[in-house]
Parts: C-alpha cells; sequence; structure tokens
C-alpha cells in the first residue's frame, strides 16, 4: 500500500534543514552516488535561506559532506529553458564563495550538483543524467590522469571526481517502474508516495517524518496551500502555452492569407499587363473587380 507523504521540495524548504531529519538527505545522496554519505552540516548561501513565501517554484539546500566536499540539492518545479546554464552559475558560486582569500586553487573545494526537475529539461531517454568533466586527447581519444604529486595535492585519484560534478534527476521521464533502490527515491520524488516494500537507505526516515498526517494543524493548512498553489501554477502555465500556440498559429494563417493575396495580385498584374478583360482576371484570380481596377490603374 502507498501512503501519501510530504512532497521532498517543502520538506527540503520547511524539514529537511534540521539537523535531526539529516537522515533522509543522507540516505537519498547514499543511493545516488553510490557511497555512504554523512551531512556535516548546511552552508550559508543566499539561496540557502528561509523564504516566507509558500510559493516557491525552487528549492535549493546547500550542504557540506564529512570528505569536506559541496553539495547543491535544487528542486525546480517550474519550467526554465536556461536552467542549465543556472546549474552551471550555482556551481561556479559554491566554488568561488568558499575558496578563502589568497588560498591556492589546490584547496578548491569538489561541488556535486544535484537537480531534481518537475518539467521536460533537454532531449534524452533516460531520467537519470551525469554531468563530469574528462580532458581527452584530441589525437589519441585517450583521457588525461594526474601525477602523483597532483593526486597528493587534490586528495582525488581522477581529475573528474576533482572537478564539479551534475545530476540531473528528470522525474517527468520516471515510468513509474522500480528497478532499484535509486528508483525508489525518484519515484517518491514524483508521487510523494512510499511504497510498503521500499527499502532505500533514508526511507525509514521518510515513513516517520514526512507522512502528511503527522504535520500539526496549521502547518498542514500551509502544506495544502502550497498544493493549490502548484495547481495554480500548472494550470497558468498549460493556459500561457496554449495561448501561445493560438497566437502563433493565428500569425502563420495571416502570413499565409498575405502570402497567397501578394501572390493572386502578382498573377493579377501580370494578366493586366497582358490586356486581360477585368471580369477574366477576377475570375482567374479570385479578386474582386474592384482589386482588379485598382491593379490596373496603380500598375
Amino acid at each position: 500500500m502507498a501512503k501519501k507523504h510530504i512532497r521532498f521540495d517543502w520538506a527540503a524548504k520547511k524539514m529537511l534543514r534540521d539537523k535531526k531529519n539529516f537522515g533522509i538527505l543522507e540516505g537519498f545522496l547514499s543511493e545516488l552516488l553510490g557511497e555512504d554519505i554523512k551531512i556535516e552540516g548546511l552552508l550559508e548561501s543566499e539561496s540557502n535561506q528561509e523564504d516566507e513565501d509558500e510559493k516557491f517554484n525552487r528549492v535549493d539546500l546547500f550542504a557540506e559532506n564529512s570528505k569536506g566536499e559541496h553539495i547543491i540539492i535544487e528542486i525546480q518545479n517550474t519550467r526554465e529553458l536556461d536552467y542549465l546554464m543556472r546549474m552551471l552559475f550555482a556551481t561556479s558560486k559554491a566554488i568561488t564563495e568558499y575558496l578563502p582569500v589568497g588560498a591556492k586553487y589546490g584547496e578548491i573545494k569538489k561541488v556535486i550538483a544535484v537537480s531534481i526537475v518537475y518539467f521536460d529539461l533537454g532531449k534524452g531517454e533516460d531520467y537519470v543524467y551525469v554531468g563530469q568533466t574528462k580532458f581527452k586527447g584530441l589525437h589519441t581519444d585517450t583521457v588525461l590522469q594526474l601525477t602523483t604529486a597532483q593526486k597528493k595535492l587534490l586528495g582525488k585519484p581522477t581529475i573528474h571526481q576533482a572537478y564539479p560534478e551534475y545530476y540531473l534527476i528528470r522525474t517527468t521521464k520516471f515510468n513509474d517502474i522500480v528497478n532499484d533502490r535509486l528508483d525508489e527515491w525518484i519515484y517518491f520524488f514524483k508521487n510523494s508516495e512510499v511504497l510498503d516494500e521500499f527499502r532505500a537507505k533514508g526511507m525509514s526516515e521518510v515513513r516517520e517524518k514526512l507522512n502528511v498526517m503527522n504535520l500539526p494543524n496549521d502547518e498542514l493548512k500551509r502544506y495544502n496551500k502550497f498544493l493549490e498553489s502548484l495547481h495554480d501554477e500548472a494550470s497558468y502555465a498549460e493556459t500561457i502555452k496554449i495561448e501561445a500556440e493560438e497566437a502563433a498559429a493565428n500569425a502563420a494563417r495571416k502570413v499565409e492569407e498575405e502570402f497567397r493575396d501578394d501572390e493572386k495580385k502578382g498573377i493579377a498584374l501580370n494578366l493586366v499587363n497582358m490586356n486581360f478583360p477585368d471580369e477574366q482576371i477576377a475570375q482567374a484570380t479570385g479578386l474582386d473587380i474592384a482589386e482588379v481596377k485598382k491593379l490596373r490603374k496603380h500598375k
């Protein structure tokens, strides 16, 4: 049986910032990254501040794990065509914000950016994409490796492990077929449900702490208001989309009509130059007599 739970974006905004709930984030990140993740705390950032407005479209969490790596978790509800570039901006900002003045470049913290989006982003059939930076030989197609000294300095065995990594989860592409423990998390992100058979790390905490029925009455009211705002936004976005499509179709029809009208006038003008009678020109082109006479007058 599936039970309704609090949406992950609401939880990230209201609950997961509490240290006692870090187990939920740790469970998800451990399944995503394939290693045990321990969150040491949240980092201060403009995007990581509380916002009293319940109608938020994006939620950001900025955390640090036990290895000193910085992890950005972003949840985006509304469509942004340039969202991929915003991911780049967020990682770049994290790198520069937390490099002390005068520090060596070797002290740059590894940044892991995790984006959970609820709209179609890019073209592709998969629902989880990983972005890494690798240097490949132009002529040999081999990957550039670190020297022993560089490995010691950076504390990483490869270049891509020192550079930012991107994990993009497209919930709209998930088909609700659960094949592994990461899929259990993505099923939860998409449906706000936890099935009885789910055993992924952190799911026990989700069952215990994110059950909608456990919300106090005042918080439940705010949560329901938030859900209503999401429905309103979805309807508004669909309305804008339909109106834009109709406007584009009308513009295309107008252009086509103008083109056909110009084409008719061009044919009519040729017939005028050949001294065809106005009546025959009107019949051949579909123009009215007055328009034909006007063309003859101004030819």
